[in-house]
Order: C-alpha cells, then structure tokens, then sequence
C-alpha cells in the first residue's frame, strides 16, 4: 500500500500546480465554472466516463475496474468564502473579497491526483469509483443537490469515502474515528421588534437592543442548564445588527447564529428551548419576536466498519503517522447528507505547520496549509478506495 504515496510524491508537482492555481481562482458555491471546467479536463485527459452540470457545477467522473465489484464513491468538494485573504501567499486569491480559506482548493487538487493513482491502477480495481466533484459544500447545500439530481443512482455506490485537511492538527496526524464526528448544523436569525425612540426618552419607546441583548445572554443557559453534561450542544450568536444612531432607539434588531448538535434528541430539546427563551424574553421587554432556523446538514456519522478498515490502512499507507481514533468537531459538513444513504467514513488529515506559520484555523483570513499534505492525503484516498472494493468484493 506505500506504493501509493510513492506514486503521489511523484507528481507532487501536478498535485502542488493545480492547488496553487485553484486557489488564485476561488469561486464561490454553485459557480465554480472555472474549477469545474479545469476538473473536467483533467478527467477527459484520463479518458474516463465523466458527467458535468450535476447540480450546476458538479463534477463526476467514472474508473471501471478490470474486474467486476461494488462501487465506491470518493467525494472531494470544490467552494471557496466569501473572505478577503490576508495571507500574503505569491499564490493567494485574485478575486477580493473570495478565498479558499478552509482547504477545498486543496481538496480539489487531491482528488484529481488520486484520480490519476487509479487510473494508473484499474487493472487491480474489483469494482468501479465513483468521482464526485461538488460544488456549494459551505451551508448552500451542493451535496443534498447533487444527491436530488442522481449522483448516488446509475450506479448506487455500496460506500462513500471522503477527507479533509485538517489544520487544527499538524502534518502527520490523522483523525479517524467510528460515528458521530462533525455535528449536525443549524442557522437561526431572530428579528427583535420593539418600538424605536429618542435615546434621551427611553420610557417613550420599547427598545429592542435591551431585550435582543438578555435573549443573547438567556440562550447560553440551554447548554449550561439544560443539556446534559454528558452531551454536547453548542449555541451561538454571531451577528447582532440594530441601529445606527447614538441617540436613537432603534425599533428592530436582527441576531443571527448557529445551534450545533450530535444527538437528534439533544437538538430537538435546544430547538425548543430556543424558541421558549426568545418569544417570553421577547415578551417580558414587551417587544415581539420572530425567528427563523434553517436546517444546514445533519451529522456526519461513520460507519464503525469501514471506519476500522480506514484506521488499519493508515498503518501501511502512512506508517509515520499519528492516528487520533476520538477527533470530533462541532464544525458542520454535508457530507453528512451522502452518509445518511451510504455508509462510509470521514476521515481529517492534519495539515498545519506551526513553524512555517501555516497554522491560522479554518474559515479565517489568512488560512494556509502546508502543502506536503497533498501526496499522502492522495495516497489515504487511493489506498482506501482499492482496500475498500477488494473487502467488498470478497
């Protein structure tokens, strides 16, 4: 199975190209035309059965094996943010204000050398890969689209395999672990409305910003008070917006936040006590309040199999490595849409260098990785996907 990093330090050079260009060009979900259309043309060059415009911009492309067997499929996903980088990278975005700053370039990159890896490879395939290049991973819901429009039919993949970089975690460490590992996602938006005023007569208005200010601080009490302590839920406010004066009273405000949950019963209790402590906060300031959730992804939940399989190969494809058996995120990821119909495994790879400063988290501006990631989180892939055909097929 090292035979497949070795391939993949090989043409560490195509992989490193192809990040470093994606990543001057980042696009936003569901119009990655030009990362689109460079992974497509790599895939023709292989000569392989590709299918573009799933879900608008998605990418899938076909490796039949030399022997007949199951179908795997490997996603890797294509989206930028709408981020102004501050990296300072000779490689860094030229579009402003648009940045791949959580790792997708990098994903894009790896997917099409694994893709190459098994092409050079078919002849041992017992079964066939399912490439799935999606677009739209960040809250837009490309993987649930993609889904709708077929990608899981024609044929229905027996598992699904995907990865991704990981720096929260430095090179060398690999985090696989057996169910839950990233949580299920929500977006909520309240509107506090009150009745705007003169700041020096506040008895003569009902002000919202008072009431939107004790419903922030009310909403911490459902993790602390009514969660178990044995269970996890994150709730949080990111957004506060009301008014724009120093003396006025604004008659609105907006909050915007994120509820995170593993446990459908955890976030059936947060949802509810949500919606009881806005309204009746809401109420006791004599202000109205209207609420808005909207579902991003569930959890993204292992199969404990496959995931076993997954952390044994990481032993013989990556033998220096740390293998973390018990990382878990509250980050989201719709991924978790294609495991709710094929069992599968989620795998990170660490991809932080502290000392070369290539450590800044996801999702901020002057997110980086260190690049040497690219040929073993190729290899991890490739090595997966023929271990997995060949158990199988058996």
């Amino acid at each position: 199975m090292n035979r497949y990093l070795n391939e993949a330090n090989e043409i560490f050079e195509y992989s490193l190209e192809l990040r470093r260009d994606f990543h001057m060009h980042p696009e936003l979900g569901f119009q990655e035309v030009r990362t689109a259309g460079i992974v497509s043309r790599e895939l023709y060059s292989l000569g392989l059965e590709v299918t573009t415009g799933v879900a608008e911009t998605g990418v899938v492309a076909m490796i039949e094996g030399a022997q007949p067997g199951p179908v795997a499929l490997l996603r890797f996903d294509m989206d930028a943010l709408p981020i102004q980088e501050e990296t300072g990278a000779e490689y860094a975005s030229q579009n402003p204000g648009v940045m791949h700053a959580c790792g997708h370039d990098g994903h894009t990159a790896i997917g099409l050398t694994v893709a190459r890896l098994l092409h050079a490879h078919r002849q041992e395939l017992k079964g066939t890969i399912k490439l799935v290049f999606q677009p739209a991973e960040e809250g837009l819901g490309g993987a649930k689209r993609m889904i709708h429009e077929g990608v899981l039919d024609n044929p229905r993949p027996d598992l699904a395999l995907a990865l991704h970089v990981w720096n929260d975690k430095p090179l060398g460490w690999v985090g696989i672990t057996p169910g839950p590992v990233m949580a299920a996602g929500e977006s909520v938006r309240i509107v506090v409305i009150g009745k705007g005023g003169h700041g020096a007569m506040p008895h003569l208005a009902v002000d919202p910003l008072l009431a939107a200010s004790q419903i922030v601080v009310g909403l911490q009490s459902i993790v602390a008070r009514n969660v178990s302590p044995l269970k996890t839920a994150v709730v949080t406010i990111g957004a506060v917006h009301g008014g724009e004066a120093f003396n006025v009273i604004p008659p609105t405000v907006e909050l915007k936040g994120t509820i995170r949950t593993f446990d459908p019963e955890v976030r059936a209790l947060v949802l509810e006590r949500f919606e009881q402590i806005v309204e009746r906060i809401a109420e006791a300031f004599n202000c109205q309040a209207k609420i808005e959730a909207s579902f991003l992804t569930p959890a993204v939940v292992n199969d404990s199999t496959i995931t076993s399989r997954m952390q044994t190969l990481v032993g013989q494809v990556l033998p220096e490595s740390t293998l973390d058996t018990e990382e878990r995120t509250m980050g989201s990821e719709d991924m978790a849409y294609i495991l709710q119909d094929v069992p599968g495994c989620f795998m990170f790879i660490g991809s932080a260098n502290a000392e070369k400063q290539l450590n800044a988290p996801h999702h901020h501006p002057r997110f980086d990785f260190d690049e040497r990631v690219l040929p073993r989180a190729a290899a991890l892939m490739a090595a997966a996907a023929v271990g997995s055909l060949s158990v199988h097929a058996n």
